[in-house]
């Protein structure tokens, strides 16, 4: 059975979260800080090389600002395209 990572709503979870990144204009590093982690943390996950735990998925909605229950919206739409 395949891993979840490479899904394609996984995939779509993990471009969501680029898009919302730089939407708001914030850099890899940035974003980093606001998390208090290195920035191989954002570059790896944003990449997929690891994943999100729900409460890594909230900080990051959170140091983004971005409503999670439309970023869950916005998946769902995409992953049924």
């Amino acid at each position: 059975m395949t891993s979840s990572v490479f899904t394609k709503k996984y995939e779509i979870f993990r471009e969501l979260l680029v898009q919302h990144r730089k939407d708001a204009g914030i850099t890899q590093q940035y974003l980093a800080e606001r998390l208090n982690k290195p920035q191989s943390f954002v570059s790896k996950f944003e990449s997929g090389e690891r994943r999100l735990d729900l409460i890594e998925f909230l900080n990051v909605a959170e140091a983004l600002q971005f409503d999670v229950c439309k970023f869950i919206n916005q998946l769902e739409q995409g992953a049924s395209k």
